[in-house]
C-alpha cells in the first residue's frame, strides 16, 4: 500500500490580551497554513462565537467532501471518454449538537449538477456511485454521505 502525509499548521491568533480568562474573552480565530499555499483565515461556527467572515471546519469537512466526489467524478469522466463543460454542486451537512455541547456530523449530501457536451449522459450520470465509492474523504467518514445528481 502506498502512503501519503499532508501536513497544516495551525496557529490561534484570537488571544484578545488575556488568553482565555473567560469564555467571552476571546476570539476563535485562528490560521492554517500548509506549506507552499496562502494562509486560510478559520475560526469557529457563529453559532460558537466565531467569526463569519472566515472558514469554520465544519463548512471544511463538508467542502473536503464536495471537492474529492468531483475530482473523482471528473477523472472518471475522462477516462470514459466523457467531456465534462461545467459541474456545480450544492452541497449540504447536518451537524447534531448534544445537550452537552458536543456533537457530530449526521450527514452530508452532495449535489452535483454536471453539463456534458460529449458523451453518454446516462453512463455519466452512473458515473457518480463510482467517484462515491473512490472518494477518499467519504471512504473516511463515519456519517452517510449521499449523492443527488440533478437530473
Amino acid at each position: 500500500m502506498k502512503t501519503h502525509a499532508y501536513t497544516c499548521t495551525l496557529e490561534w491568533t484570537g488571544n484578545t490580551g488575556e488568553g482565555t480568562r473567560t469564555y467571552r474573552g476571546y476570539a476563535r480565530d485562528h490560521v492554517l497554513r500548509f506549506p507552499g499555499k496562502p494562509p486560510l483565515p478559520g475560526s469557529s461556527d457563529p453559532a460558537f462565537r466565531g467569526d463569519p467572515a472566515r472558514y469554520n471546519p465544519e463548512e471544511l469537512l463538508v467542502a473536503s467532501l464536495s471537492a474529492c466526489h468531483m475530482l473523482w467524478y471528473l477523472h472518471l469522466c475522462s477516462a470514459h471518454g466523457i467531456v465534462v463543460a461545467a459541474y456545480t454542486d450544492a452541497a449540504e451537512g447536518t451537524l447534531a449538537e448534544e445537550a452537552d455541547g458536543s456533537g457530530q456530523f449526521t450527514s452530508v449530501t452532495l449535489r452535483p449538477a454536471v453539463r456534458i457536451s460529449d458523451g453518454d449522459p446516462a453512463h455519466a450520470r452512473q458515473l457518480h456511485a463510482e467517484a462515491h465509492r473512490l472518494c477518499f474523504i467519504a471512504r473516511s467518514v463515519r456519517f452517510p454521505v449521499t449523492v443527488v445528481p440533478a437530473p
